[in-house]
């Protein structure tokens, strides 16, 4: 196909995404941590705090799942079969997502501090089934990144003429920018940001070619272009040849295959496991079901658009081309010149970088839990996991650029590792899925995933060799030898599984996990833990009634009639197909538009009402105006009041006889007390700049607040001034006790937990405070 875009333009948007990507996750870090007063820790950067939000779930999982794949290959079986492949390509696709949803809330159930999911099957099975099925999660993340690199240097490359190679090594390096700047929730900001623009551009396309292209016609006009179209090359396989039948054999062997592969791509892949435990628990199912009814509208909607698109007008390309996923570009180059150039180019590079982070983020949480903490170094701080963390997506991403240079060599294309992923990885997809059912046997299930492995691979080379008489990417790359060989690793894996935990069933208490699987920072374990446990165990059992449902609807209730039946669209019928797609197009955008902002109000209208205070120059007088009455009004109080006393009160009964002290020695009118309760929090230790979920910091000064109040103070005290701090305990009580200008601190000779004469806090106290400190027994 001739170049449409120049090869300045490419370099521009391949380099330029990954850069205001990046940019974006570094402004959303700042809005959190400057604005929102967020704190910082490893362990809440790489979960987002296991609090997030029903619509950034939805609107992440549409993301993540959102390959280069779902815009190129979906528009690549719609030329292909015609109106059945967008369907079978977003049915097949987007019901592992919605069951998912299940596991999701029996994973917060039973697991919720777990930070991987062969974190949970070491604490299941131990560590010859965790290497086994770490395997797996590494394989699954490289397969989905070596697709995802693929098919965005095949497009740039033939609409840009950039050297494919090229490409496909400096990909990886805008994800790896984009990635390193950020922990996970200001990943989920900017995949949020990412799935508006391509539901927007979306939406653009399907006006432009329904109801603006003079030379499409409308609705009315595709119909006659697609009949003429079969007419004259009908499609083998299809009803009457037509491209406007759901009976099509060959985009129904496309669907089993996608069906089965993709199975594997949701449940062995380590991204959907790091969103569902960073799911708050009351989000878990609601955020995955959404998200993935919300994707279906993408390659449902787009290639039904551009894919037949590119019949109607009659586009020309090559096997290899075709093979490549330029379908969709090519569509979209005619419909709209340049400019439709450039948008499928756009969403194609923010889907590849979104969709990347995603595996990256995921692939680093297995290298730093699964190999550092859990084989290295257990005791391993949180900043030494995030400095393993971030060498780890910086190896990865590189190593990614070499595999997808190698594959290009050898002649493998998109859609090659696309029909070939649930061979290699779908034999794993039970196994894994078994892990939170309490019978299931540890051998079984491990035997099952490599079983279904081997034997998956050995019938997809057999069938090609005796079908084909070689052994080649050609002969491989064939539908049968994939489909024998998709079916074979799935069935035997599950079948192992499931009879050897049948016959030699297990008995484990699922309780267990919240003891064996530690958070890195143990003081907040008890935050997320417990507090949802029956809100959970009703939506598990909804969860399962509405999943199951939803997914014979859209693989047999929907499609199977009108297969069986052989019926080939009217216009009329036609123009049903085409609205329900648009609607549900326009549906998913409103709600993966509206719903995140609607939950963040609260945020959003705090940070925009600092960024007022901040550029208004009215406002920023009436802060000086408003420090210099606070100034003053301290010069009048400091007279009221002789003494300032701080009390730091931490529960134990020496702390509360150090307040009944200063309340004894100093009569009402004498002291202004201020009792201070510090939550032990080592950002040292917990590493760096990483930001925080606010809704920790709230959390923690709200369990602060509540010991606070339940301390009396007595009637004889004078004014009194409750404070709660996060941070080191000594420094922050040296640190208060000079902003407050104390005349003394008042507090016990050890804390509650000191088994000491001294405790280690009352000892750095004495040793660096100005201030005189008083010692209670």
């Amino acid at each position: 196909m001739a170049v449409v875009l120049s090869e300045g333009l490419g370099y521009f948007i391949l380099l330029g995404v990954g850069l205001v990507m990046a940019l974006a996750v570094i402004l959303l870090v700042r809005v959190e941590t400057k604005w929102l007063g967020t704190k910082k820790t490893f362990e809440w950067f790489s979960t987002a705090g296991r609090s997030v939000k029903v619509g950034l779930i939805a609107s992440s999982v549409v993301s993540a799942w959102t390959w280069a794949a779902t815009l190129l290959q979906s528009s690549t079986v719609a030329y292909q079969f015609g109106i059945s492949g967008p369907f079978w390509y977003a049915a097949g696709a987007s019901i592992q997502v919605v069951l998912f949803a299940i596991l999701a809330t029996a994973l917060k159930r039973n697991a919720p501090s777990s930070h991987t999911f062969p974190e949970i099957i070491y604490a299941r099975f131990g560590k010859g089934s965790h290497k086994v099925f770490l395997f797996f999660a590494l394989l699954t993340n490289t397969v989905v990144t070596a697709m995802l690199v693929l098919g965005g240097a095949a497009a740039l490359s033939s609409l840009t003429g950039i050297n494919i190679s090229l490409a496909a090594f400096l990909i990886p390096v805008g994800v790896i920018i984009y990635t390193f700047s950020g922990g996970l929730k200001a990943t989920f900001l900017a995949e949020y940001m990412n799935t508006v623009f391509l539901f927007i551009v979306v939406l653009v396309f399907v006006t432009a070619v329904y109801f603006l292209n003079p030379q499409i016609g409308g609705i009315s006009g595709m119909f006659e272009k697609l009949s003429a179209a079969a007419a004259l090359r009908p499609v083998d396989g299809n009803a009457t040849g037509s491209y406007l039948t759901l009976a099509s054999t060959g985009a129904l062997i496309f669907g089993v295959i996608n069906i089965t592969g993709n199975f594997g791509t949701v449940f062995v892949d380590q991204a959907y496991w790091q969103r569902a435990i960073a799911a708050g628990p009351r989000s878990a199912f609601r955020g995955f079901l959404v998200g993935g009814l919300a994707w279906f509208a993408i390659p449902f909607t787009l290639a039904t658009t551009l894919g037949l698109a590119a019949v109607a007008v009659n586009v020309q390309l090559s096997p290899e081309e075709i093979s490549m996923g330029l379908v969709a570009p090519t569509a979209a180059s005619h419909v709209l010149g340049e400019l439709g150039a450039i948008l499928i180019l756009t969403i194609l590079f923010t889907a590849v970088t979104s969709a990347g982070s995603a595996e990256l983020v995921a692939a680093s949480s297995l290298v730093t839990y699964d190999v550092y903490r859990t084989y290295l170094k257990p005791s391993a701080s949180g900043r030494e996991l995030m400095r393993i963390s971030r060498y780890s997506i910086v190896a990865f991403g590189i190593g990614m650029g070499v595999l997808a240079l190698a594959l290009l060599q050898i002649g493998v294309s998109l859609q090659y590792v696309y029909l070939a992923m649930g061979v290699l990885i779908g034999s794993a997809v039970i196994p894994v899925t078994l892990v939170l059912w309490k019978k299931t046997n540890r051998v079984a299930a491990t035997a099952g995933a490599l079983a279904g492995l081997v034997c998956g691979v050995s019938v997809w080379i057999g069938t090609a060799y005796v079908l084909y008489g070689e052994i080649s990417v050609q002969s491989t790359g064939h539908n049968i030898p994939l489909l024998a060989g998709n079916l074979s690793s799935i069935s035997i894996g599950a079948a192992v599984a499931l009879i050897g935990s049948t016959v030699r069933p297990g008995n484990f208490d699922l309780s267990l996990m919240k003891q064996k699987i530690l958070v890195v920072d143990g003081k907040i374990k008890g935050l997320f833990e417990g507090e949802n446990e029956e809100y959970l165990k009703k939506s598990l059992k909804f969860g399962y009634k509405v999943a199951i449902a939803l997914t014979i609807v859209l693989v047999v209730a929907w499609p199977m009639p009108l297969y069986l039946s052989g019926y080939v669209f009217s216009e009329t019928t036609y123009a049903v197909w085409v609205g329900i797609a648009v609607a549900w197009a326009a549906t998913a955008a409103a709600v993966i538009i509206f719903l995140p902002l609607i939950e963040a109000r609260v945020g959003i209208t705090k940070a925009l009402r600092i960024m007022g205070q901040k550029t208004n120059a009215i406002a920023t007088q009436d802060i000086v105006a408003e420090r210099s009455h606070k100034s003053a009004n301290a010069a009048a109080d400091e007279t009221y009041y002789s003494k300032r006393i701080l009390v730091p009160i931490d529960g134990s009964g020496q702390s509360l006889r150090a307040l009944n002290y200063a309340t004894n020695i100093y009569g009402i009118n004498e002291a202004k007390i201020y009792l201070l309760y510090v939550i032990e929090w080592s950002e040292e230790e917990e590493g760096g700049d990483e930001s925080v979920d606010e809704e920790l910091t709230s959390k923690m000064e709200k369990e602060g607040r509540i010991l606070l109040n339940s301390v009396i103070v007595p009637r004889r005290a004078g004014e009194y001034v409750r404070i709660v701090k996060m941070g080191d305990p000594a420094s922050k009580i040296i640190e208060v006790a000079e902003k407050i200008g104390a005349s003394m601190i008042v507090m016990g000779i050890n804390g509650i937990n000191s088994a000491t004469e001294m405790g280690s806090v009352t000892r750095k106290v004495l040793k660096a405070s100005s201030t005189p400190v008083v010692l209670m027994k």
